[in-house]
């Protein structure tokens, strides 16, 4: 069980505090963070957190997962490792 955690789903209005808060009540959030548009800033509705330790990665993916955020059901699971990508020029 890894730390790093994927949160999809999100509303367009959460920022990386609300994250931090929500994941919080589930042990000690290490980082949050929302992936932005590069050319807008806007939020694209995902985003990672991680928590200090795998039993906590594990309580916040059972207790989130499938609920109900802002009218959005949230998905949380372990986050896979970056895949490298070739050069696209």
């Amino acid at each position: 069980m890894g730390k790093r955690l994927y949160v999809g789903n999100l509303p367009y209005s959460v920022s990386e505090q609300d994250l931090n808060e929500k994941f919080g009540a589930f042990g000690t959030v290490e980082s949050a963070s929302l992936i932005t548009d590069r050319d807008t800033g806007r939020s694209k509705g995902f985003g990672f957190v991680e928590m200090s330790t795998d039993s906590e990665a594990q309580a916040a993916i059972e207790q989130l997962n499938g609920t109900d955020y802002d009218g959005r059901p949230v998905t949380v699971n372990e986050a896979k490792p970056m895949k490298k990508r070739e050069n696209r020029w």
